[in-house]
């Protein structure tokens, strides 16, 4: 990744080329992303029209887990006239969760960015009769552009694989066998597989005939163009050499700083910093870098120990995924059958069995790192 800016910034005349310091680093990379996949998130807009997005998530739930979503407006009460309310079917047609769905941007009232939380979880013992239990009920908050006049709502590629990542969240809670409401859906799952399903589902966005199936211009039905989705292949892997050390430079500083730091020892924290900064960047760090005091994560964000959480979350996801490519992405009934076993394992056993057991159980081994490097551009791609 250095080489390539060094090599670029070259091109372009920089007289800092043979040696970029940190702060050339973002400055060329940019430039670099610019030049090779520019990819205007406003302009694919009108591909991305919030109805179609939806259509398209929903019927690859029903390929992949058998289930059927539909509309049940008017069958609960709505905070407000934008919110939908959904009824998740099982084959037989059968209920079996429900959710809301909250997709607009709403500044006056609600916080930025996406959430999933629970509003019920599945429960034997609070169920009305004690026989069957609660059904799971979930909600999903968004803040996309709402529609404006006879314009729907449109959406970037970016808020389309936050739908698909939240969606994850929601099919763990709802699909859960669990009837303990203390493990059932997302409880009890330990942090470090919790984003499992939600990471699993982005996967999808990048899925050729899953984007094209979504990706339909609003005004002529057009799909998105060939090129475009190229690029937006080709830009998931952009450095992600130096993005995955980052995170592992994060995590490693993270883990030694809680678990084997020693306060008024021989080391300063700063000093921590810059032993696992130099195992884990290209660039050494500069002496008097400070970054422990910005790091806010490990102390005030809750990740204490668990920032790893982020980068094992990607290796579990990515093998996941694999299990579907192993089985062959365009056999149906392959995916089908692969849909079902994560369904019946990742999104059935909730927080119920340890999530290493889980995964083995769905995938038959211990998770690999092989598809993340893979998928992520770092390993040769097999034919």
């Amino acid at each position: 990744d250095v080489e390539d800016l060094k090599s670029y910034s070259k091109s372009q005349g920089a007289s800092e080329a043979d040696s970029l310091s940190h702060w050339d680093i973002s400055f060329w990379s940019e430039r670099l992303r610019e030049s090779k996949y520019d990819i205007n998130e406003e302009e694919l807009r009108p591909y991305f029209s919030f109805s179609k997005v939806m259509d398209g998530l929903f019927n690859l739930a029903k390929i992949l887990f058998g289930i059927d979503i539909e509309a049940a407006d008017g069958l609960a009460p709505v905070w407000n006239k934008d919110v939908r309310f959904y009824c998740v079917k099982d084959s037989a047609g059968s209920p079996i969760a429900y959710f809301y769905f909250d997709p607009y941007s709403r500044p006056s009232e609600k916080r930025e960015g996406a959430w999933m939380d629970e509003v019920v979880s599945r429960s034997r013992v609070l169920s009305h009769n004690g026989t069957t239990a609660r059904l799971p009920v979930a909600h999903m908050v968004c803040n996309q552009t709402p529609p404006v006049g006879d314009k729907p709502s449109l959406m970037t590629f970016r808020e389309v694989e936050t739908v698909f990542h939240e969606f994850g969240h929601a099919l763990q809670h709802m699909l859960t066998k669990q009837d303990e409401g203390l493990v059932a859906g997302i409880r009890g799952v330990e942090w470090d597989a919790v984003e499992l399903p939600s990471q699993f589902m982005e996967n999808w966005c990048y899925h050729r005939d899953t984007l094209m199936s979504i990706a339909k211009h609003y005004q002529t039905g057009e799909s998105i163009p060939e090129e475009v989705y190229l690029k937006l292949l080709a830009a998931r892997t952009f450095r992600a050499g130096s993005l995955s050390l980052r995170q592992i430079r994060f995590a490693s500083l993270d883990l030694e700083l809680h678990t084997k730091y020693i306060p008024d020892g021989p080391e300063s924290v700063y000093d921590v910093d810059q032993r696992v900064s130099r195992k884990t960047q290209v660039i050494p760090p500069l002496p008097e870098d400070r970054f422990l005091c910005g790091f806010n994560h490990i102390f005030a964000g809750g990740y204490a120990a668990g920032y790893y959480s982020y980068k094992w979350a990607e290796v579990l996801s990515a093998d996941a995924f694999s299990a579907f490519e192993d089985a062959g992405l365009e056999d149906s009934k392959a995916v089908k059958e692969t849909g079902h076993k994560f369904r019946e394992t990742v999104l059935a056993l909730g927080g119920g069995k340890a999530p290493l057991e889980v995964f083995v159980e769905f995938r038959g081994r211990e998770p690999s790192p092989e598809a993340l490097l893979r998928h992520n551009g770092l390993l040769p791609v097999t034919a």
